[in-house]
């Protein structure tokens, strides 16, 4: 039997309710969006019209009208299923005017490979219509479930399924995370549809912040590396699009006071550990510190698929690797991965937040944390 992601059960109990938004599916390249809709379609929940934009030759904005047409055509209630949506000039406002004109005759859920274009396209255009559905990397639980992974096994290579038949030969893994994932992302989806300054740095760059994996680096340290003249204001704008391409994450330090989190050092974390293994170019594993980072990595990244805020603390030697904020919960978070490391840090940060709750995740209890965040998190909180 095929694995269905959990993504595919939310996004059918959001199709149930009254037709209200848009739904607009974003994420990662090559983590199954598209074959998540098709077993949606294949469940029959309601009569469904699919087109896909990477089929038209020539594409303008009739092409869009047709679609629609055909999906209502089907009734009242049908579902509209639009995939690769950014390749059609001028979408966001084609599917503003059909929205508007028909309010709640259609279904309708958007996708597509570039998340740059389709996040940005859909608040700019249709403010008020459209919920975001945020599909990630595979998470652990799910490669366990799909391929039988191990905790090694993920953190060398956890995050893109379509790699995973290329594991026994490094260099095919590695060249199809290269040229499918990474070069398709900074090449098409970012270079191509944004006007990004010195976009030989801006490659660079993504080069040397892969290579800080759950560790917090300074711009000027940055700077310092890059090959090129560049600024602080720069480098903060090449770490969004990376960010808004669900490439990196760059953790702010927590503090009550917003202006001082967004003013500090980022941690930074690649999306998935392979981002991290391909980057580093090597095998992680053979070196405990190098394992110890990619496990941390793995415990913030999955963090970070979680509803809530992420963050890192430290004040001089006192540090916390993440602190996760969830409503009106506040969570300390140490990981335990071998590497010495001071547990005074949790200590001290609570002492200054005696609400938090004091978690440890080690590799030990790192399965039941991924299957289950939540239910791990109020069992131990």
């Amino acid at each position: 039997m095929t694995y269905q992601r959990p993504f595919v059960a939310q996004l059918a109990h959001r199709l149930r309710g009254p037709s209200q938004f848009i739904q607009v599916l974003v994420g990662p390249r090559q983590v199954g969006k598209t074959t998540g809709v098709r077993q949606l379609l294949e469940q029959a929940l309601w009569p469904a019209h699919y087109a896909n934009a990477d089929d038209v030759l020539v594409s303008d904005r009739s092409w869009l009208l047709q679609q629609w047409q055909q999906a209502l055509l089907l009734g009242d209630g049908a579902l509209l299923v639009v995939d690769e949506i950014q390749k059609i000039p001028n979408w966001p406002e084609t599917m503003k005017a059909l929205w508007d004109a028909q309010p709640g005759r259609l279904r309708v859920l958007l996708l597509g490979s570039s998340a740059v274009q389709l996040q940005s396209g859909v608040t700019e255009s249709l403010a008020g219509r459209f919920e975001l559905l945020r599909v990630h990397h595979w998470r652990f639980a799910e490669l366990q479930a799909a391929f039988g992974y191990d905790l090694e096994r993920y953190l060398a290579y956890g995050g893109y399924p379509g790699a995973v038949a290329l594991e026994a030969e490094p260099d095919r893994w590695y060249a199809y995370m290269k040229d499918a994932i990474v070069e398709a992302v900074i090449g098409k989806d970012i270079l191509q549809s944004r006007q990004v300054a010195k976009p030989a740095l801006f490659r660079q760059a993504f080069q040397i912040l892969c290579a800080y994996p759950a560790q917090e680096i300074s711009y000027t340290k940055l700077l310092g590396q890059l090959q090129d003249k560049g600024n602080t204001d720069l480098v903060k704008s090449y770490i969004a699009l990376y960010g808004a391409a669900f490439l990196l994450h760059a953790l702010q330090k927590f503090s009550p006071k917003a202006h001082l989190s967004r003013s500090s050092s980022p941690k930074m974390l690649p999306a998935c550990p392979a981002l991290y293994s391909m980057a580093a170019g090597v095998a992680v594993g053979s070196d405990s510190e190098q394992r110890g980072r990619a496990f941390e990595l793995a415990v913030g990244c999955e963090l970070l698929q979680q509803p809530g805020q992420v963050y890192y603390w430290r004040e001089r030697n006192d540090e916390v690797d993440f602190v996760y904020q969830y409503r009106n919960r506040l969570y300390a978070i140490e990981v335990k991965s071998g590497r010495n490391k001071s547990a005074k840090g949790l200590e001290a940060f609570c002492a200054q937040a005696p609400g938090a709750r004091q978690i440890i995740i080690t590799p030990e209890n790192f399965s039941q944390f991924s299957h289950d965040p939540r239910g791990f998190f109020e069992k131990l909180g």
